[in-house]
């Protein structure tokens, strides 16, 4: 009986941004989630804008499973992390130490896969590496934005902050991402009129219906 995928089930229960009053909870599951499809979008971009030849289903593992450590660390909150040298460099001996252990939850034959996935060590990852970095920057920018739309006034520095990180990074995938479709994420659903804009054309019953439910 190996115990990893049962373990990886534990990331819900692992709450970030425990620094900040927060209107609602977020975890690295739900997290990891949106990285992963933000990095999957970042690696189009660039394979369809920009000639790069970008394994995007790569990218998006690498992100599921980019802080599944945390279950064993938790999630330690980013002005700690980098308060020091001294304490980012015993920070990244225990996320190493932690990746081990995980993976000696594997069967054998599966434990230098899922290493290389956690560590992003393959050849080839190292620029995946950076359009998950990306990513996660860009999760944490929406996070921010959900929260100034909640009126939590907590995270108005901490957006602010996080775009001008991914600014200078000079990832083109990421601006991209930045211009064209975070803006959507501080609109409400009505605003985002995702029926219009997509050119969907229903009958006058199903419009009707779909409204009532929608509008629940």
């Amino acid at each position: 009986m190996y115990h990893f995928f049962a373990m990886l089930s534990r990331m819900k229960y692992i709450n970030r941004w425990g620094l900040m009053q927060n209107t609602r909870s977020e975890n690295i599951c739900e997290h990891s989630l949106e990285v992963a499809l933000v990095a999957h979008a970042l690696a189009t971009i660039g394979n369809r804008r920009f000639g790069k030849t970008y394994n995007a289903e790569r990218a998006a593992a690498l992100a599921i499973l980019h802080d599944a450590s945390e279950i064993i660390t938790g999630d330690l909150p980013t002005p700690v992390k980098y308060h020091s040298e001294e304490i980012r460099r015993a920070y990244g001996e225990v996320e190493e130490m932690a990746v081990e252990h995980f993976v000696s939850l594997l069967p054998e034959d599966l434990r230098p896969y899922y290493r290389e996935l956690m560590t992003m060590g393959a050849p080839g990852d190292g620029e995946l590496k950076a359009l998950v970095k990306a990513a996660d920057r860009i999760s944490a920018a929406i996070k921010c934005i959900e929260e100034r739309r909640g009126g939590n006034r907590d995270f108005h520095k901490a957006e602010q902050g996080i775009l001008k990180a991914i600014r200078d990074m000079h990832v083109p995938e990421a601006d991209c991402f930045l211009e064209e479709f975070l803006p959507s994420y501080g609109l409400t659903i009505e605003e985002q009129d995702y029926t219009r804009e997509a050119g969907l054309q229903f009958g006058q019953s199903s419009q009707m219906v779909f409204s009532q439910v929608v509008h629940k």
